[in-house]
């Protein structure tokens, strides 16, 4: 078979073992044709346009297995309060948008953590109303299970001392009743229904420029975790020609039975845009204390967590979904949400219903150690995100203590057979696949903390598996491992390239590496050189 365009002179990592080294590729149309060696293919597709790549690493294109592409596209107009050391630096940054910002618009910000903030306790709506009664403000922090607002918010909401606390979430008091302005899980629910939802051009804005930026960042495709909005912007980048990141779209559990009614199962599309499975949240998150726990958290023996869906709950969802032939995405960062999703699956798998699907996981952030092997067992895929082990550890050691051994446990399961799947959580981290992998290598933040052979060394990766995880692993989670997720003749063509080969300098040094090209089937995206 003829080539359109051969690149040579490359140190290509495939991810294939039957050829895990190669110096050159072969390309026609938005496949590889030939994987091989740089004179070969120069000699066997001598019609060909020939690009030299001067000796950079060249890596399948990265999928993120878990990200909020939209909120994350959205985001990049909302205020910032991502890495604010201090409160009074978030505050000014939204004291800074309520003096351009209309009395009366909202004001709506992400990515407060206030662990970073000297005490760690949570914030309140006071601190917010001295920077504007004229404007509500709803500020979600950055785990996305926490959300902040200030009077003006919680008035429209509706929010007083005599409203209950919903199911599945909380409203967080003072010890007089009066709602402080900390929203738990779906507490959050009636001011996400006050804000406006974004038009259909708005939505497509907002991936245009998402898609722009993850582009700069090696990756190629997505398994968003989002709902119609996201699913309609999507689309119409699809018809418009302007999507150029492979999609896998979940499906949100509200939407399970008009998805049933309608036939839709997991697999449904293209290799562009096609479903994935329901979403499903089982629980909260570490940061809030919301993780459903089999043991309280330290130092507060009343406190387990909240279950956002209860086990009659996960298990009737994992029975409806699975006859209908859709595959389960469940959010479950808690040791006893893990087990009791792990549970329900079973019972499906036992009952022979769905034996086809691939269960996922997303986040498996601590487990017991019983129910590390059960993912192998049951063939569930966890789907995990390795900043978070990094951005979470102090947190983890705080409130789960010796617990934490078994948080964020890649290698443990790994060593199961388990197939890792690895994304981003964005907006909640950033989608840099560079900083993820050195993540799951190091056990380490950016400056070295925590020092030493990093946080619970003996869960951490190789770059080779951290690399598998972001390419063969994702594209195994979505389905697509026979189109993508490696170099391999016959898959699509789709390409990071490095400014240094990660597999071999020093660990810590894998920040240091800049994605100088992206190639989506066949075409660049970002970057690369001339012909």
């Amino acid at each position: 078979m003829d080539a359109e365009l051969v690149l040579i002179n490359g140190n290509f990592h495939t991810m294939d073992p039957a050829r895990p080294r190669a110096s050159a590729v072969a390309i026609r149309g938005d496949r590889f044709v030939a994987v091989g060696d740089s004179e070969e293919l120069q000699e066997e597709f001598s019609g060909a346009g020939v690009i030299d790549l001067g000796g950079e690493t060249v890596v399948p294109g990265f999928i993120d297995a878990h990200i909020h592409f939209l909120s994350y596209g959205l985001n990049l107009k909302a205020i910032d309060l991502t890495n604010t050391p201090t409160r009074e630096s978030a505050l000014a940054r939204v004291r800074a948008r309520a003096a351009q910002t209309p009395a009366g618009q909202w004001l709506t910000g992400w990515g407060w953590d206030q662990s970073l903030w000297g005490d760690g306790a949570f914030p309140g709506a006071a601190e917010l109303d001295a920077i504007s009664a004229e404007h509500p403000i709803f500020l979600r922090r950055k785990c996305g299970h926490a959300g902040w607002a200030n009077s003006a918010a919680l008035a429209l909401a509706g929010i007083t001392p005599a409203t209950p606390d919903p199911d599945g979430g909380e409203i967080v008091r003072d010890g007089a009743g009066q709602p402080t302005g900390i929203l738990l899980e779906t507490a959050m629910q009636p001011l996400y229904q006050l804000l406006t939802e974004p038009t259909a051009e708005e939505a497509a804005d907002a991936v245009r420029a998402a898609q722009a930026v993850v582009h700069k960042m090696g990756i190629v495709g997505i398994h968003t975790m989002e709902s119609a909005p996201a699913l309609r912007a999507f689309q119409k980048l699809r018809a418009d020609g302007e999507l150029r990141l492979r999609v896998v779209a979940q499906i949100p559990v509200a939407e399970l039975d008009d998805a049933t009614r309608l036939g839709v199962q997991t697999g449904l599309g293209d290799e562009w845009l096609r479903v994935g499975g329901v979403k499903v949240f089982s629980d909260g998150a570490l940061g809030p204390r919301t993780a459903w726990m089999l043991a309280p958290y330290e130092n507060e023996p009343n406190n387990t967590g909240i279950a956002v869906t209860d086990a009659a709950a996960m298990a009737d969802i994992v029975a409806r979904a699975t006859a209908a032939g859709l595959s389960v995405v469940t959010h479950a960062i808690g040791d006893r949400a893990n087990r009791m999703v792990l549970d329900a699956l079973e019972a499906s798998r036992n009952a022979g219903v769905g034996l086809h699907l691939r269960h996922r996981i997303e986040h498996a952030q601590i487990l017991d150690p019983q129910d590390i092997p059960r993912f192998v067992e049951l063939g569930v895929i966890p789907s995990m995100q390795p900043i978070h082990a990094t951005q979470d550890m102090r947190l983890a050691d705080k409130h789960w203590g010796s617990r934490s051994r078994h948080a964020y446990a890649w290698r443990s399961l790994q060593e199961t057979g388990a197939r890792l799947a690895f994304g981003s959580d964005a907006p909640v981290e950033t989608p840099d696949v560079i900083q993820g992998i050195h993540a799951a290598v190091t056990r380490c933040r950016a400056d070295g903390t925590p020092g030493g052979s990093g946080w619970i060394p003996e869960e951490r990766l190789s770059v080779e598996e951290a690399v598998w995880a972001y390419t063969v692993g994702a594209a195994y989670a979505g389905g697509m491992e026979n189109e993508q997720g490696s170099i391999t003749p016959g898959k699509l063509a789709d390409l990071a390239i490095l400014s240094q080969d990660i597999f071999s300098v020093n660990p810590m040094a894998i920040l240091e590496t800049d994605v100088t090209g992206t190639v989506v089937g066949g075409e660049f995206v970002f970057g690369g050189p001339e012909l």
